[in-house]
């Protein structure tokens, strides 16, 4: 099955068995992203919050640059943010010189402030900063540009004290909304630097759908994924809840089975759907794929 066309047998076993298909392969892709944070869960050496940190910083990015957020975060630890979280200017400092990226910043007062605070913390805890050409920015929109991303994590973390903590308290999609609501400071309100260019005034705080987003590709893992890693059993099915809460999203996976009369209802249904699309279709593993296994049942 290619990706974006069925069979019309595993469409009509899609639409006769789909509770069930989109009930394993949702839990599927679950247990798949569950071990990936538990990958970095051991790799952190069973700290926790340095592993929450580091899932929230990929998860700021949609595509290329998710692994470069990731490598950042691993850069700039979580230990060391915290010590700093009084102060915004620091956090900045820390997150957009540690990327490398003040390098492609014109030399404003803000900007100058940042680079005298970044060799100062930098000398202080012994950090070296990524090099700028290790991040996509060419075919990057200004509200998705990693400096921009940065500065609003910067935000975040300087506001929402316990930040991983209150991401397992997230019930509703609101809480989620709630959480995320917050602007870059207002400098980057009329300033994100690209190609050394400037654009329009506008407020930088995080839409609902990337809120939602972050409630997909963040909270809901990270709670599903501590539910195993801690035994906080209840997580899990806060986990399950919250995802079909969520809204369905919209990407190009979604789309095309929409074209063939399938309308995922929340995010749990579209999580499923990128399962069986990149884990299943993309890979040629058709003889695999759930779709078979219900068609045969007919």
């Amino acid at each position: 099955m290619k990706q974006a066309v069925c069979h019309h047998t595993k469409i009509a076993a899609l639409l006769e068995y789909r509770n069930q298909i989109f009930d394993e392969a949702g839990v599927e892709r679950l247990h798949r992203k569950a071990k990936f944070i538990t990958r970095i869960y051991e790799e952190n050496k069973k700290e926790w919050y340095q592993t929450g940190y580091m899932i929230f910083m990929r998860s700021m990015d949609a595509s290329d640059n998710k692994e470069v957020f990731l490598r950042l975060a691993r850069f700039i630890p979580y230990n060391v943010i915290m010590r700093e979280a009084s102060s915004l200017l620091s956090i900045e400092a820390l997150l957009i010189g540690g990327s490398g990226l003040l390098e492609i910043c014109s030399d404003d007062n803000h900007i100058k402030q940042l680079k005298a605070q970044w060799a100062h913390l930098s000398h202080k805890y012994n950090l070296t900063a990524l090099h700028p050409a290790e991040w996509t920015i060419n075919k990057t929109r200004p509200h998705n540009h990693p400096i921009l991303r940065l500065a609003q994590i910067a935000m975040t973390l300087h506001k929402r004290e316990f930040l991983i903590d209150r991401i397992l308290e997230c019930v509703t999609p609101q809480d989620v909304v709630d959480l995320f609501s917050i602007e870059a400071s207002e400098y980057w309100n009329s300033q994100i630097f690209t190609i050394r260019s400037q654009v329009s005034s506008t407020p930088k705080r995080l839409g609902k759908e990337k809120s939602f987003l972050l409630g997909i590709n963040l909270v809901v893992q990270l709670q599903f994924a501590y539910s195993f890693l801690i035994g906080k059993s209840h997580l899990r099915d806060r986990a399950f809840a919250l995802l079909e809460k969520i809204p369905a999203e919209n990407n190009r996976y979604i789309r095309s089975w929409q074209q063939l009369g399938v309308e995922p209802v929340n995010a749990f249904e579209s999580q499923a759907i990128i399962q069986i699309v990149t884990e299943y279709c993309q890979k040629g593993r058709c003889n695999e794929c759930f779709l078979t296994k219900y068609a045969n049942k007919r």
